[in-house]
């Protein structure tokens, strides 16, 4: 049964073959856990993101099938791209590092598509020496030393807090600095950095940043 299965969908009329399409799309699923596996370990732990790594499991073997489709026929090709321009993502991306995963996931769907396996190797044994490099010196040199911090509030309540805000985060945060302020929906969303403390209790202050903001709801997103 399974070998008349295979020549069933072997005599289809399709450029591409029926294994040729598996290793694809096994070769695509690989990278996708391993990318998944690298954002759990490097980045897992700061809880800043918006969670995109989700994707990362179905996302890499869908594109690398809508990629195959494309080689195959121009037509479905422009049908495929009039559909996913009508996608809107209403999750900001609170994390940098989540674009940077996003583009590996992506970068690994387009070799498996394309059969340039050793790339994406190569490709992803320079990014996991290049994280871990990261993570050992991170604390020895005051650029690597320096975390996130993103604080995401009602339009409304931010003129009422900023000053508040402000001193607060001076007086328990060293270094700090904004590096954007962004509007969205009604709400304010505020990037700072700041120089990392040793065993800084990171529950405590948030508990007071809420007893600050009384009534009003203030999100926090915290990066390592």
């Amino acid at each position: 049964m399974t070998e008349g299965f295979i020549k069933l969908v072997e005599s289809l009329q399709f450029p591409i073959g029926f294994w040729e399409i598996l290793l694809a799309l096994g070769f695509s699923l690989i990278a996708s856990l391993f990318a998944y596996f690298m954002y759990q370990v490097f980045y897992g732990s700061s809880n800043i993101g918006a969670g995109v790594h989700r994707t990362f499991i179905i996302g890499g073997p869908a594109i690398t099938v809508l990629l195959l489709a494309i080689q195959t026929s121009i037509p479905l090709s422009l049908g495929l791209l009039g559909s996913l321009s009508i996608v809107r993502f209403r999750t900001p991306v609170k994390d940098p590092a989540e674009i940077g995963f996003l583009l590996l996931v992506i970068a690994s769907s387009i070799c498996a598509a394309t059969n340039n396996y050793l790339l994406t190797i190569v490709l992803f044994i320079l990014v996991f020496l290049s994280l871990s490099i990261q993570r050992m010196t991170r604390n020895k040199f005051s650029l690597l030393g320096r975390g996130h911090l993103m604080l995401s509030l009602e339009q409304a309540s931010f003129p009422e807090l900023e000053e508040k805000l402000t001193g607060f985060l001076n007086q328990r945060l060293r270094g700090l600095s904004m590096e954007s302020l962004s509007t969205l929906d009604d709400k304010v969303s505020i990037h700072y950095q700041y120089r990392r403390q040793h065993r800084f209790d990171w529950a405590v202050f948030t508990n007071e940043l809420q007893l600050l903001a009384g009534k009003n709801k203030v999100e926090i997103f915290i990066g390592q």
